[in-house]
């Protein structure tokens, strides 16, 4: 059984704690915060021991009620691995300051830099990089759409280049401080955008050009994306691979799934959790190849929930207990009832 730490119980950490307790080979040692928020309640509620970031913090957890089991100190050595989930860019000072002197393993997310860790990670397209390193980045949200459906499509019939362009949420539906209101923003107004050298840290090799902007919703990012094939193809053929591959899901505005609204609504009425649509929705009618090698489709990309089974698989390459990419891709989806492709 692997024991894993979750430092941050936030809109990511608390994902995963769920995706950790849900699986039959690990199970949660305990999530770290730095304040009795409502989150540090619903993770007594839900039964996972819970520690505080520092000393100074613990009287200010006792002053609420809330017991804590110690410091984060304390649970790096009742565990095997953790899974940082941090503000972005506090994984560095963490890796540093606690993980490095203490000899932890340590998952960063994608908000760090992938010189921090030097191996960044998107199951579907580089697993086995992972296979018992001591520090790992699972790449953002944005990245791991990109990486599920280009790696399927450039195992299937091979990618000469690509352009996207990444439609993104302004804040997450939590976030009451940020923008924008009434504005579409270039972010960033140079081209190209980072997402594009992202993408090949997991994805070697690639051509791939990005650019992004930020719109007034707070529920999914769209990309629109175009492929150049290696290879002649067709719009049934190019369906047929992402329809069969996991954690992509093909939806239809036939079926009434005519938006990024619909496709969250449809989580929610198939009973996930949180709404949470871990898989990358990509619209059956989108997927068009023209003159034998230019594939275009449009995907949406649920910006909360999609890294969270990465995290859950690059533990188990981590830690060197499954080294066989699709078994641990079919234990982790299994055990999280993403049963499309089972």
């Amino acid at each position: 059984m692997i024991r894993v730490g979750i430092n941050g119980y936030g809109t990511v950490g608390k994902r995963v704690a769920d995706a950790v307790s849900a699986q039959k080979d690990m199970e949660v040692a305990g999530v770290v915060k730095t304040r009795p928020t409502f989150e540090a309640v619903m993770a007594v509620n839900n039964k996972f021991p819970l520690f505080s970031n520092n000393k100074e913090n613990l009287q200010v957890f006792a002053d609420a009620g809330l017991k804590v089991e110690g410091t984060i100190h304390d649970l790096i050595q009742d565990c095997d691995i953790v899974v940082d989930c941090t503000p972005n860019k506090t994984g560095a000072d963490n890796k540093e300051r606690i993980y490095v002197p203490n000899k932890i393993k340590a998952i960063f997310q994608g908000g760090e830099k992938h010189h921090l860790t030097g191996t960044s990670f998107s199951a579907l397209a580089n697993y086995n990089e992972a296979l018992g390193k001591d520090y790992v980045r699972v790449v953002s949200c944005n990245t791991t759409g990109l990486a599920r459906t280009l790696s399927t499509i450039n195992r299937g019939v091979g990618i000469r280049n690509v352009r996207a362009v990444m439609i993104r949420r302004g804040p997450d539906p939590w976030d009451d401080k940020n923008g924008p209101v009434n504005s579409i923003v270039p972010d960033p107004p140079t081209i190209p955008s980072h997402h594009g050298p992202d993408v090949q840290t997991v994805l070697k090799g690639i051509d791939i050009v990005t650019t992004a902007v930020k719109v007034p919703t707070t529920i999914m990012h769209l990309h629109a994306v175009n492929v150049n094939l290696s290879k002649e193809s067709s719009s049934e053929e190019i369906s047929g691979l992402l329809a069969k591959a996991p954690r992509i899901l093909m939806v239809s505005g036939i079926d009434g799934v005519t938006s990024t609204a619909r496709v969250m609504e449809y989580a929610r009425d198939i009973g996930r959790k949180r709404s949470d649509l871990n898989e990358i929705a990509v619209w059956k009618e989108s997927v068009n190849v023209i003159n034998g090698n230019e594939l275009f489709y449009f995907q949406a990309i649920h910006q909360e929930s999609d890294i969270v089974p990465e995290n859950v698989d690059c533990i188990r390459a981590m830690m060197g207990v499954t080294p066989d990419a699709m078994k641990s891709i079919r234990m982790t989806d299994e055990a999280l009832g993403l049963k499309k492709w089972w």
